[in-house]
């Protein structure tokens, strides 16, 4: 597959490292460290801020917010509800990462109340993304049809869940992104298909978890009012990161190695690079 002529990966790459967009970011306790430094890598500036007292402050300045369920506790979950509409009613764009949204009830809820809090962009992997779409009641349709996801690991692949992430975009008005051994993106009028990344990639604890950063990243730089510039945004984002992945595992001899590597191939990413080594393609969604 080769790169999409409507997508510019260079411009929106150089936009991130020129700008070092402020990404807020309540996330889990396990993934702050990573995520942090992966976004310092890629040049934006991370904030890692879970305290309801000030949240809705950093998401007003924020360039994006992002969300992770990974970690879950009712102060936590109001942290989150303050911080996501604080985000909309600054134009904050905001990304949710729904971890493990089928496993239990509680997650359910709350994946159901932070959904209706209308984010930009959803991230997930298959798992996660079939099992929130079960929990909008305008798709409860699929709850017959899909697997459920009973952790942070995929049990699906991303293809499977492309008719869900759909329908899901359809219905939420977000951008929909499944990530796992490929990726795809849609807003429910198109899909985006990246390869790329590495099978050490699942190995080290949080890549996944900071991948939602990095789209932050990449959308705060996007034009907030158009859906499908935010399609474009989050392509952008997972196909630098596929890149970062698939290059860093070609001088990996492990996980640990991996991690260095990587941090170090998204700092080294630079825009000649990124366009000659991205795969996707983008075509309507049926």
């Amino acid at each position: 597959m080769t790169a999409s002529p409507t997508l510019d990966l260079a411009l929106r790459l150089n936009r991130v490292r020129a700008n070092s967009p402020l990404i807020l970011n309540i996330t889990n306790h396990v993934s702050m460290n990573v995520m942090a430094n992966v976004l310092l890598a890629i040049g934006a500036s991370p904030a890692m801020a879970h305290a309801k007292q000030e949240v809705a402050e950093f998401a007003a300045m924020a360039g994006a917010l992002t969300i992770n369920i990974g970690t879950l506790s009712p102060r936590w979950v109001d942290a989150m509800e303050i911080a996501a509409r604080a985000a909309l009613g600054a134009q904050t764009p905001w990304v949710l990462d729904p971890v493990a949204v089928g496993a239990t009830s509680y997650r359910q809820e709350v994946g159901a109340q932070l959904l209706r809090l209308s984010p930009s962009v959803i991230r997930g992997n298959a798992s996660e993304i079939l099992s929130l779409a079960k929990l909008s009641d305008q798709a409860s349709s699929l709850h017959q049809q899909h697997s459920r996801g009973h952790g942070v690991d995929s049990t699906t692949t991303s293809h499977s869940a492309q008719e869900a992430a759909i329908l899901l975009a359809r219905y939420s008005g977000a951008v929909v992104a499944v990530t796992g051994e490929s990726d795809l993106v849609t807003d429910g009028q198109k899909i985006a298909r990246i390869d790329g990344g590495h099978a050490l990639m699942p190995k080290v604890t949080a890549l996944g978890c900071s991948l939602t950063g990095v789209v932050g990243a990449w959308i705060a730089q996007a034009d907030t009012e158009s859906t499908d510039d935010i399609f474009l945004a989050t392509t952008a984002a997972l196909a630098s990161y596929a890149v970062a992945g698939e290059l860093a595992g070609r001088i990996a001899q492990g996980p640990g190695s991996f991690s260095v590597a990587f941090l170090d191939t998204l700092y080294a990413l630079d825009s000649n690079t990124l366009t000659q080594h991205a795969r996707l393609e983008i075509t309507d969604a049926r």
